[in-house]
């Protein structure tokens, strides 16, 4: 009760501090300028954004001992107009020694006000250029991919990569290619070689008679993974030798197809389907994810329902940036997720999210068994 007190001061606090914020944003990285910088002042090139999310936590498992606990999330973002078109951006966030989560537990032997100093860390620093239809970014940013209802089959919300990115986006498509290395954190072991990743994403937009159609695929290429240690501490899924190592390079290819239709039942409803393979892994290589939304917690009073059923073999995909929260996070698991969400106020989201999984036995803290794990998330986001 004394944590979440203490979590409701918090947020009263950045409420009160962003009170005469005009623009909340629904994503970390999408704020852009074309602002001429050199016709305003310091000030007027430095745009704010950030939001916090409370979050309580249960997550029970057959295998070991089931967790109860309280997080929060936050997020900083400054961008900076340099010259037209051409933007510095900066961003800090929460969360220790995870590269696919902001997520900090409050601890009981710890003070409040320690927290927010001791866990933030940079996951945005580069530039940012874009001229007509295209994009180009260099440094540490967010992955530009798409996904289809935002599925994380191959991409948590959180990863950030260091590299160079190009994007370009019109009415009929979106290609994205990049090269880039992982953005180790805290818990990166420290023995780990370099790797690197070479991705490239064709997205085709349609307008039928009765709905938006998107079909995509991706190459997402990581070289020097396959006798390396760990980079996380963790495989999160993926199949390790008998020292310790992984026993496969990832070569993915994935594939999806998404169909969006404006008014069902009076709201917008999407359904998705997409699978993902990999090339360098002669088994336990494949996995797929079917999904629908209905509604969108756009406008105040809004609210959106997702459902989505995930079936991810050891070696499908890389397990330290698919979806950390469903399975734990990484692969080796299949089953059920329910995400839903409401508009409470301009800036005042509340959502739950429901897990409902199988793990596999190479999952398992125990031997031969396939243990079930639950989990159930209740947020609170304020955005500023």
């Amino acid at each position: 009760m004394k944590k979440i007190v203490l979590s409701m001061v918090a947020v009263a606090t950045v409420v009160m501090a962003a009170s005469e914020v005009k623009r909340p944003y629904e994503r970390m990285t999408d704020m852009n300028s074309t602002t001429l910088a050199a016709e305003h002042s310091i000030l007027d090139r430095v745009h704010f954004k950030g939001d916090l999310r409370l979050r309580y936590e249960s997550i029970e498992r057959d295998d070991k001992d089931n967790k109860y606990r309280n997080r929060y999330r936050l997020r900083l973002v400054a961008k900076i107009d340099l010259i037209e078109d051409l933007q510095f951006e900066v961003g800090m966030r929460s969360g220790f020694a995870n590269p696919t989560s902001g997520n900090q537990t409050f601890l009981d032997d710890e003070p409040l006000s320690d927290y927010f100093f001791q866990s933030l860390r940079f996951n945005i620093l580069g530039l940012a250029y874009k001229s007509d239809n295209s994009t180009y970014k260099v440094g540490r940013q967010p992955y530009m991919m798409y996904r289809p209802i935002k599925s994380q089959l191959v991409w948590d919300n959180d990863v950030s990569m260091n590299g160079v990115n190009y994007q370009y986006k019109d009415d009929t498509k979106i290609i994205t290619v990049g090269a880039n290395q992982p953005t180790l954190e805290e818990a990166a072991t420290d023995t780990a070689d370099d790797v690197n990743l070479f991705l490239a994403q064709y997205v085709h937009k349609s307008n039928l008679d009765f709905a938006k159609l998107n079909l995509g695929a991706g190459v997402y290429f990581y070289d020097g993974l396959k006798g390396n240690t760990t980079l996380f501490g963790s495989s999160k899924g993926n199949t390790l030798d008998a020292n310790g190592l992984y026993a496969n390079d990832y070569h993915i290819v994935e594939g999806f197809g998404e169909l969006q239709f404006k008014d069902v039942f009076g709201m917008p409803f999407k359904v998705a389907a997409g699978v993902v393979y990999n090339f360098a892994a002669d088994d336990n290589n494949f996995g797929y994810d079917l999904a629908l939304q209905l509604g969108k917690a756009k406008n105040v009073g809004d609210w959106q329902v997702k459902y989505s059923y995930t079936d991810l073999e050891e070696d499908a995909t890389y397990g330290a940036y698919s979806d950390s929260d469903n399975f734990g996070g990484g692969t080796a698991a299949k089953g059920h997720a329910i995400r839903a969400k409401y508009k409470a106020g301009k800036n005042l989201s509340l959502a739950g999210n429901f897990f409902f999984n199988e793990l596999y036995e190479s999952k398992s803290k125990i031997a031969g068994m396939e243990p079930k794990y639950e989990r159930v998330q209740l947020d609170m986001i304020y955005k500023f």
